[in-house]
């Protein structure tokens, strides 16, 4: 059985960018596996940490990666994908301290890859994946560029995914992709499905689940490129 491992940064990523292929693979009877890297709690989040939350319509005693965890083995349950939770935080809860700062050069201080480079190396060796997934980065949020940079010095092949909804933004541009994944009305379907697993995202990135299905239904096909460009 073949197995597809995708390295996601946040609960949502690999849904949001790379949903048709993940269904896909399964629906040939492959194994789905979604590792996602930044899941790890912190217990009383307070100034831009705690506002990501409050922007989602949260109050600040709801327990906010948890909730986003069991999205996540939700939308994971649509395809009969594996969901692993790494514990290491996001951004905001390591100093990226506003909405520009996730998107501007990584912090000094910023360790991260350092940390998350080995845990992934160990974690694939267990799994053994056919096919790796990962970010591209577009959009240039600094997790993205963590991930991508950890699943760099792995030394595996691996395709990198189109970041979206970052892709439809102004002035992102892709390239040429390696290979393209046609997306059939039952793929987009399962993408939809997926991503519609996420509910506390979806007002803030796509204004609504009917936005958000909307705009994936017109989607024709997933690229994914080289890390090498």
């Amino acid at each position: 059985m073949s197995h597809l491992v995708a390295v996601s940064p946040h609960l949502d990523d690999a849904a949001f960018s790379a949903g048709g292929l993940l269904a896909a693979h399964a629906r040939a009877g492959g194994r789905v596996t979604i590792v996602t890297c930044f899941t790890g709690n912190v217990a009383r989040p307070s100034g831009f940490a705690l506002a990501c939350q409050l922007d989602k319509g949260l109050a600040p005693d709801v327990d906010y990666m948890a909730l986003r965890r069991a999205e996540d083995s939700a939308a994971c349950a649509v395809i009969g994908a594996e969901p692993v939770h790494l514990p290491f935080l996001e951004a905001p809860h390591r100093g990226y301290a506003s909405a520009r700062d996730l998107f501007g050069p990584r912090r000094a201080d910023d360790t991260m890859v350092d940390q998350l480079a080995p845990a992934l190396a160990t974690l694939l060796d267990r799994l053994a994946p056919d096919l790796l997934l990962g970010p591209l980065a577009l959009g240039d949020h600094v997790d993205h560029w963590v991930v991508r940079d950890a699943l760099a010095r792995g030394g595996r092949a691996v395709l990198l995914w189109e970041d979206w909804p970052y892709l439809d933004r102004p002035g992102v541009v892709a390239g040429e992709p390696r290979c393209r994944v046609a997306l059939d009305d039952e793929l987009r379907a399962r993408r939809i499905a997926m991503c519609g697993a996420y509910p506390t995202q979806l007002g803030f990135q796509f204004g609504g689940h009917a936005a958000m299905a909307a705009r994936i239904d017109s989607i024709t096909e997933e690229r994914f490129h080289d890390p090498a460009g």
